[in-house]
């Protein structure tokens, strides 16, 4: 009964993603008309993969780090992303796809900084290093980032914040097949360690003891989900609080067992997105809010009733 609720639910944001937006498409012209298929149901697609693939993404980092804090923006992605991206703004790079590009080199730049932090205390990669050195490396850029913006003119500032908060307006069949090739590879991964995800919850002793390779499962669970994280922050800019607060609802539902929290956690992230998106685009028509507010306003309040029932719990 669950699952088919959320798949309900999954279907109802798309069809409401594809249907709604600024400009009036009556219900018999949906099918034929080049706005929806080039415009709106790219971008509906688009949401839903980079909400699914930061919803894994938090659901794996915070069994890795045993955090119920941690999310995918926690260990300097997105400062690193953000610092790409203005970068490329303010160097006035030209291309479709010179933003994308920069955000997921400066993503992945940030990706190794903060692994090579991690193993700072040897061969063994320290939980509790990563998300120190992923919070000093993200402060990093983004005050790099800050001291460049306060240095460029009004038109690549209001550039620079629309990115930092997030959106799909970029959105078409390209960015779409790309995350589609390219997420599956970390998905799989992370869905692979579901079994010794499980086991290190017991902590990493008793994981060893029951015959999970923590030293490998750890390398592979944060590299996948920062790679994933690194490809969704490319196409869609920093998007937070749906990596941090779906896992939490999927295991109120669904328990800790990961076999199907992460499934619950890709469907519930990308339905998520999508209902966003699509408030993005409709409560202040024809101007459109970056969805990263949208999940923002969203989402701190289910967090905070999400606190309050752990704490009366």
């Amino acid at each position: 009964m669950k699952w088919t609720f959320l798949a309900v639910l999954a279907v109802v944001a798309l069809v409401l993603s594809v249907v709604l937006g600024p400009a009036a498409v009556p219900l018999s012209e949906v099918l034929r008309s080049d706005i929806v298929w080039n415009l709106r149901a790219p971008r509906a697609l688009l949401a839903f993969l980079v909400g699914g693939s930061l919803g894994v993404a938090g659901a794996g980092l915070q069994a890795l780090v045993r955090n119920p804090l941690a999310d995918p923006f926690l260990l300097g992605l997105s400062g690193g992303a953000g610092l790409g991206a203005v970068l490329a703004i303010a160097l006035h790079l030209s291309g479709p796809w010179a933003l994308p590009i920069a955000a997921f080199i400066g993503a992945l730049a940030a990706l190794g900084l903060v692994y090579r932090l991690g193993l700072i205390g040897g061969a063994s990669l320290d939980p509790r290093i990563l998300l120190l050195g992923g919070v000093a490396i993200g402060a990093f850029a983004a005050a790099i980032t800050t001291a460049i913006v306060s240095l460029a003119d009004a038109a690549e500032l209001r550039n620079a914040f629309l990115w930092l908060w997030g959106g799909l307006s970029g959105a078409s069949w390209d960015s779409v097949l790309l995350v589609a090739v390219y997420a599956p590879i970390p998905l799989v991964v992370l869905f692979a360690a579901s079994r010794p995800l499980d086991l290190l919850a017991l902590g990493e002793e008793s994981a060893a003891y029951l015959g999970a390779d923590v030293e490998k499962v750890k390398r592979r669970v944060y590299l996948a989900a920062s790679l994933l994280t690194a490809a969704a922050v490319a196409v869609s800019g920093v998007i937070g609080f749906v990596g941090l607060v779906v896992p939490h609802i999927a295991r109120l539902t669904w328990g800790h067992r990961h076999r199907a929290l992460l499934p619950a956690a890709f469907v519930g992230g990308g339905a998520l997105l999508a209902f966003a998106d699509t408030l993005a685009r409709t409560v202040v028509a024809p101007r459109e809010l970056p969805v990263g507010v949208v999940t923002a306003l969203i989402g701190v309040p289910v967090f905070a009733f999400l606190l309050k029932r752990w704490t009366i719990a």
